[in-house]
């Protein structure tokens, strides 16, 4: 078992070893990532446009 302050002093040793994005790099990964999700969902939508459409050509078809 270690002891609670040395395993505190290795936390915060650790936590320093971290290299953190800058603003500008955070600012710029969650646009892209905002885009992509965007891009995504007008995709998801086409298709399943698409593919109601085409089911309902279908049931009419066997009427």
């Amino acid at each position: 078992m270690v002891n609670p302050f040395t395993f505190l002093q290795e936390v915060r040793a650790e936590a320093n070893k971290v290299t953190w994005p800058s603003r500008r790099e955070t600012m710029i990964t969650t646009g892209l990532v905002i885009l992509m999700v965007l891009f995504a969902s007008l995709f998801f939508v086409l298709v399943d446009s698409a593919l109601r459409f085409l089911v309902g050509l279908l049931l009419r078809v066997g009427q």
